[in-house]
């Protein structure tokens, strides 16, 4: 008798788990390994955050179980926080729900909406846990290739009628992982126009909401008039507030669905910890100068490695968001043999291309996940590198 499913024996081992391993075993050689890796902050979570926790942690209340959909707090604070940054009203009751991180609320939203044969459209280059969740809804994936060329935003009008047909669920993320692409509204206005037509559900993971350069602002999809109609949001404090192992989210939109992801959770878990609940509502309803400032941290650092980069002629486009610069890989290799070049070569792991789906082969993933020296560290290893193959075919800047 087998003691594995066969849906769990089906699934691929997770990328990242396996240049985790090579990491190791580099270690033990001896070799100093950079990890650009896992989009995981290296920069501390806020003092007043710590202090909040330390504070309700303290309260003998908190330790009992929380409401199945997150405490009052909480869902007050994340309404409280649309409609401060994004001018969009939110019902605390029926319109927002606790996750316990956002990548669990993407995995039980797919098994909230579809079922078993029912199509997702999946964004390509994506998020690898988008197919997973696809896969363990007994759904099937349907993938919207990103055009480079169209700075990495859907073209509705090339989806097959069947395709679209057959589909019940359209998943977006922008300030996307891995491209690191960014758009204005106009792209989540013809998002929501696109499902509306197609009596689809559009969820938008958020998760890089607040990781933004310059003037630029990402907007949400709420913001498009009758997006409730259709569309939830996704949003984590894992990034914007390096809170990744505290594992705090929240969904936020159409009733219906929300209601479906809370029977579902309600028969799963019993929500996050109360005092992650209460310090994450004060993280939210704060003044965000927490925020800006790793945002400027994080902007020197993607300058640093931009700038090497196009010093080696790497071909690579400016992001306006994210932790991550996405580039092509260098003539004569694929994104997994340039990864597996920088890490036996330079110490370095990227990730590559392939593992956001097919569309992001010839490109490789760096997270600016250590400190400017570290990545000016890499700069030097790279151009230490034998130069053969070492320059795509040309730069390109879109910023």
């Amino acid at each position: 008798m087998a003691f594995v499913s066969e849906k769990v024996s089906q699934l691929p081992p997770y990328l990242f788990s396996e240049f985790q391993r090579k990491k190791k075993q580099k270690q033990a050689e001896g070799v100093d390994v950079i990890d650009l890796g896992i989009g995981a902050p290296d920069l501390p979570t806020p003092d007043f955050v710590i202090d909040k926790l330390t504070e309700e942690v303290k309260q003998p209340a908190n330790h009992r179980y929380s409401t199945y959909g997150g405490c009052q707090e909480f869902r007050e604070a994340v309404a409280s926080f649309y409609e401060k940054h994004y001018g969009v009203s939110l019902d605390p009751e029926t319109e927002v729900l606790t996750l316990i991180g956002s990548k669990e609320g993407i995995a039980n939203l797919v098994q909230s909406v579809i079922n078993p044969g029912d199509g997702v459209l999946l964004p390509d280059p994506g998020y690898p846990a988008y197919q997973a969740a696809v896969h363990l809804a007994d759904g099937e994936q349907i993938l919207l290739p990103l055009d480079p060329e169209n700075g990495y935003q859907p073209n509705f009008s090339t989806i097959a009628t069947e395709s679209i047909q057959r589909s019940k669920l359209m998943l977006l993320n922008y300030p996307s992982n891995p491209t690191a692409a960014t758009i204005d509204l106009k792209t989540f206005m013809e998002a929501v126009t696109f499902a509306k037509k197609n009596n689809l559900v559009v969820a938008q993971d958020a998760a890089y909401d607040l990781i933004t350069f310059g003037d630029y602002k990402a907007p949400s999809i709420l913001q498009v008039p009758g997006a409730k109609d259709c569309a939830v949001e996704l949003g984590s404090l894992s990034k914007s507030f390096n809170m990744t192992g505290w594992r705090i989210g929240y969904i936020v939109g159409n009733k219906t669905v929300i209601k479906a992801l809370a029977t579902l959770k309600s028969n799963i878990d019993t929500s996050q910890f109360l005092p992650i609940q209460k310090a994450a509502a004060t993280a939210l309803t704060s003044d965000l100068e927490a925020v800006k400032e790793h945002n400027a941290v994080y902007y020197k650092r993607m300058e640093t490695m931009y700038n090497g980069l196009r010093d080696m002629g790497i071909e690579v486009e400016k992001p306006a968001g994210t932790i991550f610069i996405w580039a092509k890989v260098p003539n004569g290799h694929t994104s997994m043999s340039f990864a597996n070049r920088m890490l036996e070569e330079a110490g370095v792991i990227v990730t590559p291309g392939n593992a956001f789906g097919s569309s992001g082969e010839g490109y490789f993933r760096i997270a600016l996940s250590v400190p400017s020296e570290r990545l000016e560290e890499v700069v030097s290893r790279m151009k230490s590198m034998k130069r053969e193959g070492l320059t795509s075919s040309g730069n390109k800047d879109s910023s």
